[in-house]
């Protein structure tokens, strides 16, 4: 961490809202792995048509818990319950503030009867170092950060690799490279297969329906390991998923991979800012879009709108049970997909073709995402906004632009609202945009997950139901 602090680089911003909105890093950079191996459509269409390596060795942060009270401090600062959580099994770990808004999500790998790991995003990896050092427990910490954004040519390295074979035909490139047959674990159990004479990790997984795995072992392994699950591949139509298609499979199994951690303001949270960096995550998380509270409570979210209301257990006390006790479920709003209107996008889409005037806001493909949390206006016809839409992109199986989104409890699924795109008054300092326009996109009200595949398929009970 710097000699700075968070706290340090609100007090200079005078307004956090404007701070964060203008960050200069711009998009979420997921690194180092190559954007496209063959094309990002191909890759796309190879987690529901074949099979398809994911390469998650670069995006996220592992954080290593090992010690007598590693659990403790997990149960302490988890919504989650711990009650059954044997060794070998994984969870997806969800840490709230004392004022129960999430800081944000990753998953919880128990390698040992008191060895853990974290794998996601910064913000639940600083939210454990920073308790695990101040709260008294007898656990040892070791960070191992995501790579960086713009290497330079640098020489990058991990503690770890990890990848994911999926698909429809990914359990048969998986015995292949065992050399035999593998038992179908359950969801989230971990195991051990061969890969080019290693046995390495794994974690029973899945996508579109069919059983897959994620793997990891040391990263020195990784060029041999990631050769040989690419031979085995060749015969059942594997696809290398590079990053700019790795970045929009949440678009269609409805996991929002990027809310604002609700750390900003609040006198409970003013150690936790003094410890964390003026380098860290939280102070260099650009937010994007078009809707503007009035103040930064207006981003925060709570475990139900983001899906992860079934997790709260009350079996154990945790930092937030208290706040979180105190809402009531049945007023919180609720995550959807928005299936935005194809002709509108075309609009946006033409308007880079027109030098008479200013081109609306430049929708990326696959990825449309511009900050690091990303919160549009959805609004209904009298203009009133019911809603966020956070996460948005194309999705090349659906041949459809989706966002992901929560929408206050009255709006329901077959409605039609508009999500305003692009940001007011002709855009923010971010690096990512430039000079535009907004436009109001019709968009359907749609469950989520949109696929019908995975609504219909996914059985572990978690946040797609």
């Amino acid at each position: 961490m710097s000699e700075k602090s968070l706290q340090d680089v609100l007090d200079a911003s005078g307004d956090v809202v404007e701070h964060l909105r203008n960050v200069r890093v711009g998009a979420y950079v997921y690194p180092v792995v190559a954007a496209e191996f063959t094309n990002w459509r191909n890759e796309v269409e190879a987690w529901r048509e074949t099979a398809v390596l994911f390469d998650q060795t670069h995006h996220m942060d592992n954080l290593y818990l090992s010690g007598p009270d590693a659990l403790r401090l997990i149960s302490d600062t988890a919504i989650n319950s711990v009650e059954n959580f044997p060794v070998n099994k994984a969870k997806q770990y969800v840490p709230v503030t004392p004022y129960g808004h999430v800081i944000g999500d990753g998953i919880l790998f128990r390698i040992a009867e008191e060895e853990f790991v974290y794998v996601g995003r910064s913000p639940a990896a600083n939210w454990l170092s920073f308790h695990a050092e101040t709260g008294g427990y007898n656990v040892e910490v070791t960070v191992d950060r995501r790579s960086p954004s713009r290497p330079m040519g640098k020489a990058v390295s991990r503690q770890e690799w990890r990848f994911q074979i999926q698909g429809p035909r990914a359990w048969e490139v998986i015995e292949k490279v065992n050399g035999g047959p593998l038992e179908q674990l359950k969801f989230f159990t971990m195991s051990t297969m061969n890969v080019a004479g290693r046995q390495v990790r794994t974690l029973r997984h899945g996508m579109a329906g069919a059983p897959g795995l994620e793997l990891w072992g040391p990263y020195e392994d990784y060029d041999v390991v990631r050769e040989a699950i690419l031979d085995a591949g060749a015969e059942f139509g594997l696809e290398l998923a590079g990053a700019r298609a790795y970045s929009c499979n949440t678009l269609e199994s409805g996991w929002i991979p990027s809310p604002l951690p609700g750390i900003y303001s609040g006198d409970k949270l003013a150690d936790y800012r003094r410890w964390l960096g003026a380098d860290s995550y939280e102070a260099n998380s650009a937010i994007a879009g078009s809707y503007v509270p009035d103040s930064i409570e207006g981003y925060y979210t709570t475990p139900w709108e983001l899906g992860y209301g079934s997790f709260i257990k009350h079996d154990h006390d945790f930092i937030g049970a208290d706040a979180l006790k105190q809402m009531d479920p049945a007023a919180q709003r609720k995550k959807v997909t928005l299936a935005w209107d194809g002709d509108d996008v075309a609009t946006i889409h033409a308007s880079m073709y027109q030098k008479d005037q200013l081109p609306y806001k430049f929708f990326d493909l696959p990825n449309a995402n511009y900050g690091a949390s990303n919160f549009d206006s959805v609004v209904d016809e009298s203009g009133a906004v019911v809603g966020l839409s956070m996460f948005t992109g194309y999705s090349w199986n659906e041949k459809r632009p989706l966002s992901l989104a929560i929408v206050n409890p009255e709006v329901e699924i077959g409605d039609q609202l508009k999500v305003i795109w692009g940001e007011p008054d002709g855009g923010t300092r971010k690096s990512s945009a430039q000079p535009h326009r907004q436009y109001p996109v019709g968009v359907d009200v749609s469950p989520v997950p949109f696929s019908e595949v995975v609504r219909r398929t996914y059985t572990d009970g978690g946040w797609r139901k």
